[in-house]
């Protein structure tokens, strides 16, 4: 579903990607931990298309698409998703209102007719019940006033709402206590473990794969893949630390 190919990444004319290369099929669950600085936000803002970022080198394909080619919104409506570690506030715009346009986009983009009203409100609720989501907050604005936890929830409802082949989520664990981290892991699988879907989960610590069992775990550092296992290396990791497991 993805391939990247010695991918070489910079911001500001610092490079921070040296080199990465990565494969992901249909119905695998990535993880990618490494220590602070390693190039794993900006390996979920390149995949993502975020301005700013520059690849230099190398390719990334996207069930056979070339990625990199793409505006974000084209990104996205292709199958993609990209969970954010600090999801943005968006006063003036509620989630519902949010959600329907996006969705509504993607569609239109497909060829497919758009949501209604009461359709999309239903798909909502679904959505919104399996990361214990109360519709109230989905009529607020966008993450205002959310605690870290909402905020991750929420944008997992995103998720389940915009259905996506593959998503990126970037520490999507930082901020959780030990509810949340279970309800947004189980949301992940409800949502996300199907045999053509894929996803790359970016985290720090152990914790969130107790919940979403990788079924490949990679260690970055100094912008390219170092090692790669199973998910036994997530437990060797955090009883090693970073620097003997990938020297």
């Amino acid at each position: 579903m993805l391939k990247i190919e010695n991918l070489h990444a910079e911001i500001d004319g610092k490079e921070i990607l040296r080199g990465l290369n990565l494969e992901v099929n249909a119905g695998e669950i990535h993880a990618i931990m490494g220590p602070n600085g390693a190039g794993k936000s900006t390996l979920a803002y390149v995949l993502g298309g975020r301005p700013g970022y520059e690849v230099t080198q190398g390719s990334v394909t996207f069930n056979g698409e070339d990625l990199l080619a793409m505006e974000p919104h084209e990104r996205a409506a292709a199958g993609t998703f990209l969970g954010f570690q600090y999801p943005v506030e968006i006063p003036g715009v509620s989630n519902v209102q949010f959600l329907r346009e996006a969705l509504n986009s993607q569609r239109k983009s497909r060829g497919e007719e758009p949501l209604s009203g009461g359709d999309f409100l239903k798909l909502a609720r679904e959505k919104a019940a399996l990361l214990k989501l109360d519709m109230d907050m989905l009529k607020r604005n966008v993450n205002v006033g959310f605690s870290g936890g909402e905020k991750k929830r929420a944008e997992m409802v995103q998720m389940g709402i915009l259905d996506p082949k593959f998503a990126v989520l970037d520490e999507t664990d930082s901020g959780l206590d030990i509810d949340a981290l279970k309800t947004v892991g189980e949301g992940i699988n409800a949502i996300m473990r199907k045999p053509d879907k894929a996803v790359l989960l970016i985290t720090h610590y152990q914790r969130l794969l107790d919940y979403v069992k990788p079924d490949v775990v990679h260690v970055l550092a100094k912008g390219r893949i170092v090692k790669t296992g199973g998910p036994e290396l997530a437990l060797q990791l955090e009883s090693e630390g970073y620097e003997t497991v990938a020297a």
